[in-house]
């Protein structure tokens, strides 16, 4: 059975996650920066300047720029489940340059989410012996209504390699891995996973345009979870406005190739906007983004 978080702790949850960030928000906080490489000449200019602005958000908007930043972001998914509940997933996410040589840059990109899963649907129980309609069935039916899981899941780091000294195509490849940390089965998928990850963009006037893709295979974990075969692709469009504005595309198309051929692809359309500015002497990225999704597996948010 899983373990179900009563409808105190679960307010008390839901709660403080919309205070410190409503809806679906991502915060960026850039710690330091090395504009030595990456072709962010400048990024650390005065606010003042347009041109040291808009170093800054392509700087911020390139994944494998020479930039230390902490992104937090958290993602509300609706319509989970059969009585449309909302799944909180937030992302701890710190990205870490390290120089590795004259000609290349290591790029640490670590991945933490923090997750609160509603209960599955009454499915679930017809799977565990507990006969429809029973009174048994109908009190864990309610119970489901207001109950889930809370926990951390699988942290997710990535390594890539990327040149100190790139040209107008920036890239970035290394091995990314999925690692079973979840603290409840249902969090994660109880796998230790492994694959390739590469990302690669351009930075024209305005736009920053590029995708980055990975997929991972299961090569360790407990027999009677399922393997994983997933690909995950990101592909993020902004374009630059004045002041440190920008507007932004950056879903997250996964496939899930273990799935029946109807839960393969959830596929999201949508954007946001955001902007890049200063808390005293501290750069800020903050966005809002909003998606749907065109397809999405059958008890996935819509």
């Amino acid at each position: 059975m899983y373990a179900l978080s009563r409808r105190p702790f679960r307010w008390i949850v839901e709660t403080s996650i919309y205070v410190f960030l409503t809806a679906i928000v991502l915060a960026t906080v850039v710690v330091g920066q090395d504009s030595s490489s990456s072709g962010q000449e400048g990024a650390g200019a005065s606010q003042g300047s347009s041109g040291g602005a808009q170093d800054l958000q392509k700087a911020t908007q390139n994944p494998v720029s020479s930039l230390i930043s902490v992104p937090v972001q958290n993602n509300s998914n609706f319509g989970i489940g059969p009585f449309d509940r909302t799944q909180n997933v937030l992302n701890i996410q710190p990205v870490i340059p390290v120089k590795a040589s004259e000609k290349w840059t290591l790029i640490i990109r670590w991945i933490a989410p923090i997750i609160w899963q509603p209960a599955p649907g009454t499915g679930n129980l017809e799977s565990l012996g507990i006969e429809e309609n029973t009174p048994g069935f109908l009190l864990a039916q309610n119970a489901q209504k207001s109950a889930g899981v809370f926990g951390f899941g699988d942290m997710t780091p990535t390594f890539f390699l990327s040149p100190a000294k790139p040209g107008k195509l920036i890239w970035g490849a290394g091995p990314v891995f999925v690692l079973p940390t979840a603290s409840n089965r249902f969090l994660g998928q109880g796998k230790f996973s492994a694959g390739p990850s590469v990302v690669a963009l351009v930075q024209p006037g305005h736009w920053t345009i590029g995708a980055l893709i990975n997929n991972v295979w299961s090569v360790a974990g407990p027999s009677d979870r399922t393997n994983v075969n997933q690909m995950t692709l990101q592909y993020f469009i902004n374009y630059n406005l004045n002041k440190g504005w920008f507007l932004s595309m950056s879903p997250i198309i996964i496939a899930n190739w273990k799935a029946m051929s109807e839960n393969i692809w959830t596929v999201p359309v949508g954007g946001g906007i955001g902007r890049i500015f200063k808390l005293g002497l501290q750069p800020v990225n903050l966005s809002a983004q909003f998606y749907g999704n065109a397809v999405h597996p059958v008890s996935g948010s819509p």
